[in-house]
């Protein structure tokens, strides 16, 4: 486990960004697969990204997955695709078939054994599961990560890539990315900024296996945090091991 710390969310965004285009650079001839959570922490990088850095991206050889979404229409304002849409890939020149999104309006089942099987067949797999170059998370101040609620640890060592989840606080139905291709990804990368999240931070880097997101952070093999100075208040950099 890997810490980035910088002194404000704007920055750690503008870091992030530049993280993910360097990896994309220093492999000039592949095409990346990316997993991309939604929720208020990445909505200032989509809106740096598409604004600020969107001439030296190589969106073509740029693929777009969803990690989450709520079942809900992309119209509809907690819509992670909506959200994604009309602040980065709606606005930058990636092309149309490269972003993969969750039909949210579809009957949540159905479209989780979909978007599932459309993964399969358009991401490499090794060991039953598909094998994404970046899944980038975020973690609430409960602990979830990737719609994967406290209480509802047994999507994380589910057999299925996503199934059905609901938010615990108001009921509803989200579609999630499970455990197993989260911790098989290439990276995993948690973008978390804010005092609010400092508890679930320190919670990641010096506790066992006690939420969703601790459980991705102990078990994936690689595993770097993008933290502002707030959310990084409580843990020591020294003391974080890979």
């Amino acid at each position: 486990m890997k810490p980035f710390i910088y002194p404000s969310s704007m920055e750690t965004a503008r870091a992030l960004i530049l993280h993910l285009i360097k990896i994309m650079i220093d492999e000039p001839g592949k095409t990346f697969n990316f997993a991309f959570s939604g929720g208020s922490t990445p909505a200032l990088m989509f809106d740096l990204w598409a604004n600020e850095y969107s001439d030296i991206t190589p969106w073509t050889r740029m693929r777009v997955y969803f990690v989450d979404e709520r079942c809900v229409p992309p119209e509809n304002s907690d819509s992670n695709y909506g959200m994604m849409r009309s602040l980065l890939v709606g606005v930058v020149p990636i092309p149309y078939e490269n972003v993969f999104r969750i039909k949210g309006e579809e009957r949540p089942e159905k479209e989780a054994v979909r978007y599932s099987r459309m993964v399969e067949n358009n991401v490499a797999m090794k060991d039953g599961w598909p094998v994404f170059d970046v899944v980038l998370l975020g973690a609430g101040g409960d602990g979830h990560t990737s719609s994967i609620f406290p209480g509802q640890e047994s999507l994380l060592s589910s057999d299925k890539i996503y199934e059905v989840s609901y938010n615990p606080n108001n009921g509803q139905k989200r579609i999630a990315m499970t455990g197993c291709p989260i911790i098989n990804a290439q990276r995993v990368i948690f973008l978390i900024t804010g005092k609010s999240k400092a508890d679930v931070v320190e919670e990641m880097c010096t506790s066992g296996d006690t939420g969703p997101a601790a459980y991705i952070a102990h078990h994936a093999e690689n595993v770097e945090l993008f933290l502002d100075d707030y959310a990084a208040s409580k843990i020591d950099e020294e003391e974080i091991s890979d």
